[in-house]
């Protein structure tokens, strides 16, 4: 057999000289997507080999909280537990303006009628929740409450669209522990669904002969492994936020401000893959990043002010959203002027510089160096929407608006070359990750560029363009949520492709 180099993408069968199994399905990837894959195609009564590159399973889906954006059909069981209805039209009312021309309008409304029946499914593998709801401002509950508001429910202009439902389901504990929690209990339901998990095995490539798959090659333990694919590849491996060269080719400003935020394997070996054989890529040039300034909430209370003084949001967005309007502004300076009886310090922010702190506006205004009167004159005009409780520019929620006339007031310097995450602290910037990948149906059959199925091979998760396709729109749990429940639609679709 002929060497196969790690960079491989495609080996002719040709080239094969053995083939050391056979399989129905292979997934490639033991994540939230590859799990949830594997599990689905083996209950079809498909033969499957799980692959991971890493020594154990988990990647992106074990390190978040697992927070699942779930609705629609009269709520979930967690939803109505917790008092709240939510039918399938406002749920996808609700993700339709979110991501806007972005969106797959059939992956929407696939997943807004059935979002329900995956929640029970996920609850079928022992995964519990508390029966209770976080009506706060946060990102993750502080407490083991397992239902909360996550993205722009409560936001205008969203609220012209659909009402506000809180979709986002946590897994019940104390902590940041959702996504450990959740993988435990899928990598449990894997085994017991008896899939053939093979760790520490890099996909090179799949064998091809006249376009048509055949197999698999992946390297394990230094020896090169080729197996037979009977039905079809699922490719799961994640997204390319830690591929510095993908990320300058397809995200080169992003790529200059923000810290890479996944598990060390999203190197885009998936994409790479699917590419190689004809699979079209899109949405490669859209990410996710977050400026989370709050908690508390009472940092809400605050503008943000670009370098010429000027707010350009709303602040009571949802940090994804915040954190795009943030991007667009020069140079990614920023800064929120705060008035001391709504300070406390950020809960994912530290260390953030305060520029200047004054008794008048004016005279913050001259400490913090911006050009006479622009601040001023943004404060005068949000004090008059504050006392009429209608913000006339971004339409903050009336909640949150409130006068600037309780000194002292100080600016804080949020520009993204202060921002750093406990996670990351070597790279300043808001964490990202990728929303781009190859084109898929929502059974995760893979399209080509002339938007035909390519035969066998299918993608979900981060490797596809999967629901998330906006950061402007996104909602924490959209990710798990799309990843688990498209991992099983490609799972089924593989396992009855025969």
């Amino acid at each position: 057999m002929s060497q196969v180099g790690a960079n491989s993408r495609i080996i002719q069968s040709s080239d094969v000289d053995v083939y050391h199994d056979e399989f129905d399905v292979v997934v490639c990837g033991f994540g939230g997507a590859g799990g949830s894959a594997a599990i689905e195609a083996a209950k079809c009564g498909a033969k499957v080999l799980l692959l991971e590159r890493a020594s154990d399973g988990g990647g992106s889906t074990a390190l978040s909280s697992c927070e699942m954006y779930l609705g629609g059909s009269g709520g979930t069981s967690l939803q109505r537990a917790c008092g709240f209805e939510d039918s399938t039209e406002n749920m996808i009312a609700y993700l339709q303006a979110c991501l806007e021309d972005k969106g797959d309008p059939a992956k929407i409304k696939l997943y807004a009628e059935n979002s329900a029946d995956h929640f029970e499914w996920v609850k079928s593998l022992g995964v519990t929740y508390k029966e209770a709801v976080h009506l706060g401002r946060i990102v993750v509950p502080d407490s083991n409450e397992s239902l909360l508001f996550t993205g722009n429910e409560r936001v205008n202009p969203f609220l012209d669209y659909a009402t506000a439902v809180p979709r986002g389901h946590v897994p019940s504990h104390e902590g940041d522990f959702g996504g450990k929690i959740f993988f435990a209990a899928l990598k449990q339901a894997v085994m017991d669904q008896g899939v053939n998990i093979s760790c520490d095995s890099r996909v090179l490539g799949l064998i091809i002969d006249n376009d048509k798959i055949l197999g698999v090659s992946y390297k394990k333990d230094n020896d090169i492994v080729n197996v037979k694919v009977n039905n079809g590849v699922i490719l799961a491996t994640g997204g390319f936020v830690m591929n510095e060269e993908m990320v300058k080719k397809y995200l080169p400003l992003q790529s200059q401000f923000a810290a890479p935020y996944g598990n060390p394997w999203d190197e885009g070996d998936g994409i790479q893959i699917g590419q190689a054989v004809g699979g079209n890529l899109i949405n490669m040039d859209e990410a996710f990043f977050g400026v989370y300034f709050y908690p508390p909430e009472s940092l809400t209370f605050g503008i943000f002010i670009n370098k010429h003084g000027e707010r350009f949001v709303n602040e009571d967005s949802y940090g994804a959203r915040i954190g795009y309007y943030c991007s667009q502004q020069p140079e990614q300076e920023i800064y929120l002027l705060i008035q001391n009886e709504d300070f406390q310090q950020s809960i994912y922010m530290d260390k953030l510089p305060i520029i200047a702190v004054a008794e008048t506006i004016d005279d913050l205004e001259k400490e913090a160096g911006f050009q006479p009167g622009t601040l001023t004159e943004t404060v005068k005009k949000y004090n008059t929407f504050s006392k009429s409780k209608h913000d006339e520019q971004f339409r903050k929620h009336s909640d949150w608006l409130k006068e600037f006339k309780n000194p002292p007031f100080a600016i804080i310097d949020y520009s993204f070359k202060h921002q750093s995450s406990p996670l990351y602290s070597d790279k300043p910037g808001p964490l990202m990750f990728t929303l781009g990948g190859l084109e898929t149906l929502p059974t995760g059959e893979v399209l080509d560029k002339s938007g035909n199925v390519i035969p066998k091979l299918y993608a979900a998760g981060r490797t596809s363009a999967g629901l998330p396709r906006s950061g402007k729109g996104y909602a924490s749990g959209m990710s798990v949520g799309d990843a688990t429940f498209f991992g099983r639609m490609a799972g089924i679709s593989a396992a009855k492709n025969n």
